[in-house]
């Protein structure tokens, strides 16, 4: 018999819940855990600002005692409000192989956003866009990513059981790090630089990069996104505690920024170093020995890079600023030895967002799905 039971969220509960994941995909090649700390803060309502919109609930599902499933109920009223519409999400959902356990989880969810006005629930889905997002359909065995979510194969057969359909795609693709800045990019980057007044601006100082780059980069990204599946813009208090968690661990080689003649910032290319092996090695936890895998994968040698993030201002859309980008990026991604670039999620339907992969020796490695069903 499965027993559903609904956690307050306590921080013992939300590591006990965070934790069931590691535990469940535990001596898995590809899985790539998430940091407990920061899950734990991301599922709190007072450390995540996006609980000013939004409402949530967890469940576990224990048989005997024993935790078998987890599901997180989220409904964001900012989206809602936006398009009209009463929908909830699902998301940070796992579970084992039995339908009895994946059924009284999603009944629970789907209860709880009927009582709440919901007419409609997709997922998986985070609070916002800042949230893994979309379950693996293709690419079980390729490594995930730290921005991404690794499910086992099976899951996706218990939401076609239960009457869930496609609701979005996201494909992901791997690239090979060129030898040199294609030829096509390079022309193509000298034309937008004259044509329409644009620089390159780097930094050393990661204070300088705050206070000159860091709300207007998050400011860019509500323009450039505003458009996209579901997406939720960011608001300030989001941005201020996405600035603080994120900005101080960025490599600063690998943050390249576009401005305008009046120096105002029209796009911005973000990459990393891919923390997945590093995170595997850590088993998602800082301490006792987590932090020494952790810092050896953001200053260690490592053949493969993730593109965390590429905005541009709308009105640029399409006019070459991708190229300006890499141009910058391509020399240090060969400095630092990356062999590899991931693409992390585009949506299916972004022909712009892929196109620009098309100078490059790539494969479609992975998709993922967010799937609906009416209640």
């Amino acid at each position: 018999m499965v027993e559903i039971k609904k956690l307050e969220p306590t921080k013992a509960n939300l590591k006990k819940f965070t934790r069931f994941q590691t535990d469940l995909y535990k001596g898995n090649p590809y899985f790539v855990p998430p940091l407990v700390s920061d899950d734990v803060a991301t599922l709190s309502p007072q450390k995540n600002p996006a609980f000013d919109f939004c409402d949530a609930v967890y469940y576990m599902a224990y048989r005997d005692g024993r935790p078998v499933g987890r599901i997180a109920g989220i409904i964001n009223r900012q989206v809602n409000e936006k398009h009209g519409r009463a929908t909830a999400r699902f998301g940070f959902i796992d579970f084992i192989d039995d339908s009895e356990v994946v059924d009284a989880l999603m009944k629970a969810v789907e209860d709880w956003a009927r009582e709440k006005g919901m007419n409609k629930i997709i997922g998986p889905m985070g609070f916002t866009d800042m949230d893994h997002e979309g379950m693996l359909i293709e690419g079980f065995e390729e490594l995930g990513t730290m921005a991404t979510i690794y499910n086992y194969p099976y899951y996706q057969e218990h939401m076609k059981r239960l009457g869930y359909d496609k609701e979005a795609d996201w494909v992901e693709f791997l690239m090979e790090v060129p030898d040199s800045i294609p030829d096509k990019y390079d022309r193509i980057a000298e034309i937008v630089k004259k044509k329409y007044g644009l620089r390159v601006a780097k930094y050393n100082d990661r204070k300088k990069a705050k206070a000159e780059i860091g709300y207007p980069l998050f400011h860019l990204i509500n323009e450039a996104y505003d458009g996209l599946y579901e997406y939720s813009r960011l608001t300030e208090r989001q941005i201020e505690y996405y600035i603080n968690v994120y900005l101080g661990l960025l490599n600063l080689d690998l943050l390249t920024a576009i401005m305008d003649k009046d120096n105002n910032l029209v796009g911005i290319g973000i990459s990393m170093p891919s923390m997945s092996r590093a995170l595997q090695k850590s088993q998602g936890k800082y301490f006792p020995f987590g932090w020494y895998h952790l810092l050896k994968g953001l200053k260690g040698k490592n053949d493969r890079v993730d593109l965390l993030l590429v905005a541009v201002k709308p009105e640029y859309q399409n006019k070459g600023v991708n190229a300006l980008l890499f141009q910058d990026l391509i020399p240090y991604y060969i400095k630092y030895g990356y062999k590899f670039a991931e693409s992390n999620l585009e949506l299916e339907t972004n022909n712009k967002v892929q196109g620009q992969w098309d100078y490059f020796k790539n494969r479609q490695h992975r998709r993922r799905r967010a799937y609906y069903k009416n209640l």
